[in-house]
């Protein structure tokens, strides 16, 4: 069985579960962390980050992008990456605002988590969230649709959007009204994506 390395809160991580559901993959998920230099994380990915998955063969894969390209090939192509273009371009461009703008989160989280009060940069918190609020403003101005077969640009926007509730609750629903509808929509079409939920 394919070993996911990954932590219960990641959104990179639940990603590739969410991914993993609509690929018929069925993963190990081995609770990781990432800040413990004994961890095997280390060993499977020099990088020390997660996701990393680990194939039955021991070769490992990592970002989540890579893992889900691997994730789609395995299950004959097509089926949450389109094989031609512009098809291809369109959702590749939305994973990357999905994941571009998580990753600017994330630093705004770690500026609060890993640097005392006294020393947090105003000007690079706002500088990041200005990349959120962005890429937020781009998509409600151009929603994607909630559709029976989730494609990975999909389903990165549906893992961002959650990531960002759960940790900032910062998806205001007066400002956000489209993106609304359009999470409400996944989950009536997809129940099984709140198994994948972050838990503490």
């Amino acid at each position: 069985m394919l070993k996911l390395r990954s932590s219960p809160t990641s959104p990179f991580g639940r990603k590739i579960k969410v991914a993993a559901l609509f690929t018929g993959h069925k993963l190990e998920v081995l609770p990781t962390d990432t800040m413990d230099p004994a961890d095997p994380l280390r060993r499977d990915n020099p990088l020390g980050k997660i996701p990393t998955l680990i194939l039955e063969d021991g070769y490992t894969l990592y970002d989540s992008r890579v893992i889900a390209e691997y994730l789609d090939h395995d299950a004959g192509g097509d089926k949450i990456i389109p094989s031609t273009w512009p098809a291809r371009m369109h959702v590749l461009k939305l994973q990357a605002l999905a994941d571009g703008i998580v990753d600017a989160a994330i630093l705004q989280l770690y500026e609060g988590r890993f640097r005392p009060q006294e020393r947090h940069e105003p000007a690079w918190i706002a500088h990041q969230a200005g990349k959120v609020e962005r890429g937020l403003d781009a998509l409600e101005a151009n929603p994607p649709k909630a559709t029976a077969t989730p494609d990975i640009g999909v389903i990165s926007l549906v893992c961002a959007l959650d990531w960002l509730n759960f940790r900032f609750s910062q998806l205001m629903k007066d400002k956000y009204p489209k993106l609304h509808a359009f999470m409400d929509e996944f989950r009536t079409l997809h129940p099984s994506f709140a198994d994948t939920a972050p838990k503490m």
